[in-house]
């Protein structure tokens, strides 16, 4: 059997991950190029401190930005408190076991559940059951369960990678395991744990299914976290497949898909960020 050279096969190993790279690349830019085309020229002050009119044909966004910000908020300020607890319990206060078998083994799960199943169960528990019906509290706290898994394990992965010198030290010192956590373990991990957080930022900002389910799709300026809203994904989904507005839709869009590149370029930053000061 006839036997490639090794430097031609890496040759073409490379050239092949290259292609492959280049491809994945190529399709990004695409997406980015063909709705900054699309929507950019729509956008404008008006469109970004206006209410949408006439059911989005006309008007702008702002009530949608809101009610976006609304639901984010409301979802870290549940998620990144049980998250970040969670994953200080896993790595710090108990032994692989069990208990931690079935806990990750949850937090797998959990990341698995399709969103729309998520959105079900948040409009049976917080729409029904709790009587709050389609608000940006329901929204919000349906969302902080999708958004747990990814802080879960992003915080956990980065409380491991701390080394356990660090640890040591401060017990040969005195300090107790709580104070060890918190003054030396926490900051070291700090770049990992916020990349996670504001990596799941940008995974709610572009959800629809959950945020149709619990928090409706109301036009109206919320004045409070009991009112329902219209998130920026849901705006530009309702646009979309209603054909009310095309132009806005992809205005929407632009909006989305810049705030987006905009969370995950602050994310890189804070890292290195983080990582420069506690280093």
């Amino acid at each position: 059997m006839m036997r490639l050279n090794p430097i031609l096969s890496q040759k073409i190993i490379k050239t092949l991950l290259w292609i492959l790279t280049g491809s994945t690349i190529g399709i990004l830019f695409f997406i980015i190029i063909y709705i900054f085309i699309k929507g950019l020229p729509q956008l404008s002050w008006t469109f970004l401190s206006t209410n949408p009119v006439d059911m989005g044909r006309s008007g702008g966004i702002l009530a949608t930005i809101v009610s976006t910000v609304y639901l984010i908020g409301i979802a870290l300020f549940f998620a990144t408190p049980l998250g970040l607890g969670t994953a200080i319990y896993l790595t710090e206060y108990t032994r692989e076991g069990l208990i931690t078998k079935i806990i990750r083994f949850g937090t797998e799960s959990l990341a698995g559940i399709p969103s729309i199943i998520l959105g079900l169960f948040g409009f049976a528990i917080f729409v029904i059951a709790f009587g709050w019906g389609w608000s940006l509290l329901s929204g919000g706290l349906t969302l902080s369960a999708m958004l747990l898994p990814t802080i879960i394990r992003t915080s956990e992965e980065s409380i491991l990678s701390v080394p356990q010198e660090y640890r040591e030290v401060a017990f040969s010192l005195g300090v107790g395991k709580w104070k060890t956590i918190t003054r030396v373990v926490l900051p070291a991990a700090l770049p990992g744990i916020v990349t996670g957080i504001v990596l799941s930022i940008a995974r709610s900002v572009g959800e629809t299914a959950v945020i149709i389910f619990t928090a409706g799709s109301s036009l109206r300026f919320p004045s409070s976290i009991f009112e329902s809203g219209r998130t920026l994904a849901v705006h530009f989904y309702i646009l979309a497949r209603e054909g009310i507005s095309m132009p806005m839709a992809y205005g929407t869009a632009a909006i989305l898909v810049l705030l987006i590149l905009i969370i995950n370029i602050s994310a890189y930053m804070t890292m290195r960020f983080l990582m420069k000061r506690y280093s």
